[in-house]
């Protein structure tokens, strides 16, 4: 068996509404549809620019609050110039949590934390580097 492509990752949260404001505020993310599932999860998917995988988000509230374990998972978005993005997320008041750190291979890249805690990591890649 071979799969044949990654569609979306999916990450339960505790408050939809200010889970969707941070993803679209903070980084810009758009949401394409939203639903509840024949169990009643509310369902949120929000697209990446230049990617195809979606990142859903979901909140099942009768299973109570979601506790997200230090250093588990997190989520890596490149972007385009790191000092700027800093600048910017002073200006709304998110805190970086680790960082700025420049990799061995050049690159820079600093640390948030989304709501419930998924850690959220930025990326800017040194020049001819793809993986950090």
């Amino acid at each position: 068996m071979q799969v044949k492509k990654l569609l979306h990752t999916r990450m339960r949260v505790s408050d939809m509404e200010q889970t969707l404001r941070f993803y679209r505020e903070v980084l810009g993310l758009e949401v394409v549809e939203q639903k509840v599932s024949p169990r009643g999860s509310h369902l949120a998917f929000l697209s990446v620019p230049n990617s195809e995988e979606l990142i859903e988000l979901c909140s099942f509230p009768t299973s109570g609050p979601v506790t997200v374990q230090e250093d588990l998972v997190h989520l890596a978005f490149e972007v385009e110039d790191l000092d700027e993005i800093i600048r910017e997320l002073q200006a709304k008041g998110v805190p970086i949590t680790d960082g700025p750190t420049q990799s061995s291979s050049g690159s820079q890249f600093i640390f948030i934390d989304a709501p419930d805690g998924y850690e959220i990591e930025l990326i800017q890649r040194a020049p001819g580097v793809m993986i950090v």
